[in-house]
């Protein structure tokens, strides 16, 4: 991990100092302590055959009980949903957190802007139209910043600008600079079947319809 080779600390250390708790993300890291397992639910992975709902990853005892060998910069923490808001209302105001600087703005504007080339555009929009899982209204969401997803284009009710991440394990959360909003979804149902995605897509069609 460059940032730990760079710092001469651990990555969720470094991560803890200058990110978590300057946002009070108290309820973040890359596992969930013995004291709080009762408060993280079970990760379901519907049977794509059946539909029927299957424990894949158990909270007691599961991936994220104990801590990893290697923290990784693309994935792997445990969040709230109040710490991801948190996260994601500092960067729509530019990488400040209540008057404090957390990230530097060109920094936010890299992560939050397209950095694919055109061709590059074309093959992950190829995959996204593809996969089915992938398919529906977020997974067509055109480019890629640096570490999440970059709206390019209107294709449904999401403006140009809108960025954010769709994870496997149920969880879509996108922040809106135009509209000043942020949506999060945590449902806890992998992404094993495309009911995962229609709920994503459903999820977001709600919020901006409310707006």
């Amino acid at each position: 991990m460059l940032v730990a080779r760079v710092t001469g600390r651990p990555f969720e250390e470094f991560l803890r100092e200058r990110i978590f708790e300057p946002l009070g993300m108290r309820d973040t890291g890359f596992h969930v302590p013995a004291a709080d397992l009762h408060r993280l639910p079970p990760l379901y992975a519907p049977d794509p055959q059946t539909g029927e709902f299957h424990v894949w990853d158990p909270a007691d005892g599961g991936r994220h009980s104990a801590p990893p060998a290697f923290a990784g910069g693309g994935g792997g923490l445990n969040s709230t949903a109040d710490d991801y808001l948190a996260y994601f209302r500092m960067l729509l105001d530019g990488g400040l957190h209540r008057g404090e600087r957390i990230l530097s703005r060109p920094a936010v504007e890299l992560m939050t802007t397209n950095r694919l080339t055109p061709a590059q555009e074309a093959a992950r929009t190829a995959m996204a139209r593809d996969n089915v899982h992938i398919s529906f209204g977020q997974g067509q969401h055109g480019g890629w910043g640096f570490g999440m997803a970059v709206r390019t284009y209107r294709g449904d009710y999401a403006p140009v600008g809108q960025f954010g991440w769709d994870g496997g394990s149920g969880t879509s959360t996108y922040a809106d600079p135009e509209n000043r909003l942020v949506g999060i979804l945590l449902t806890q149902v992998g992404a094993s079947t495309p009911d995962s995605t229609r709920a994503f897509h459903d999820f977001w069609t709600t919020l901006y319809q409310a707006i």
